[in-house]
């Protein structure tokens, strides 16, 4: 009983938590997606949003955040396998994470200098005789920025499946005569999948709501569900309808959290059955 109750104490900060600053913000978006701009109640705005303006606005977002995705993921698994392989892996992995401490505001603007008319890369450009390029405000830059940042959110969770693999498993596979694309296939990927389901909850789920970027390196060009949140609270000052937009993120991130969610099928890893 002494144990139970010491328990039940130690909860008390972690709910208040939860109750303060995830469930009862929740309540409030959902309370004000239900008043239109006037302050009336009304389902108006739940109607708006499956207007053509905004599903094109949500289809927008899911297909910048597929690519995204894609294409950090891409880089992200090789890096992380190549890691595993060298001497001193982890000071390497502490490398790709230190541009993550950095501020995104200062990161942005570093790019914003980089792919500028008069940046380095227009100044490369020029010395094989190529005219100045406008770099920046063009899906290019977007997707390049966006996936610089992201990559060791991505990178993380992969190496530590990677990692935690046991080499033994591989070896076995090349013994009896598999390839090294049916290696990869059917004993790398799976025995990795769970740490690249993380990663794309990582990077997936906030590529959605990105708003900074999208303002200051697509210059407005791209429109994410972020995008339309801030324009609808800062610039229309329609809490409703930025609300409604809000709730409805916070349905796609469930959704891609339970789509993407780990199942342990008890994977042999490290000689252990986990």
């Amino acid at each position: 009983m002494q144990s139970s109750s010491k328990r039940t104490y130690y909860l008390i900060p972690y709910l208040a938590w939860m109750l303060l600053f995830v469930i009862a913000p929740i309540i409030l978006v959902v309370y004000f997606s239900l008043f239109d701009l006037h302050g009336n109640f009304s389902f108006v705005n739940y109607q708006n949003f499956f207007t053509s303006v905004y599903l094109k606005l949500t289809l927008s977002s899911f297909w910048y955040a597929l690519l995204i995705t894609g294409f950090t993921l891409l880089i992200a698994y090789p890096t992380a396998y190549w890691l595993t392989k060298t001497k001193h892996k982890h000071l390497w992995l502490l490398l790709i994470i230190i541009p993550s401490w950095i501020n995104l505001l200062l990161k942005t603007y570093a790019f914003i200098g980089i792919f500028g008319v008069f940046g380095p890369i227009n100044a490369f450009l020029g010395m094989f005789g190529i005219d100045q390029q406008q770099i920046l405000y063009t899906d290019f830059s977007f997707i390049f920025v966006s996936v610089y940042i992201f990559i060791p959110f991505m990178i993380l969770p992969i190496f530590n499946s990677l990692d935690k693999m046991n080499p033994t498993l591989i070896d076995a596979s090349r013994d009896l005569g598999a390839s090294t694309w049916t290696t990869f296939t059917k004993v790398i990927f799976p025995l990795t999948i769970n740490g690249v389901k993380s990663g794309i909850q990582a990077v997936f789920i906030p590529s959605l709501s990105l708003f900074m970027i999208t303002r200051l390196i697509a210059g407005n060009k791209v429109i994410t569900l972020g995008t339309a949140i801030e324009q609808q609270f800062l610039v229309t000052q329609n809490w409703g309808m930025g609300s409604t937009i809000a709730v409805f993120l916070i349905l796609f991130m469930v959704i891609i959290m339970m789509l993407t969610g780990q199942k342990d099928k008890g994977v042999l890893l490290n000689g252990q059955n986990k």
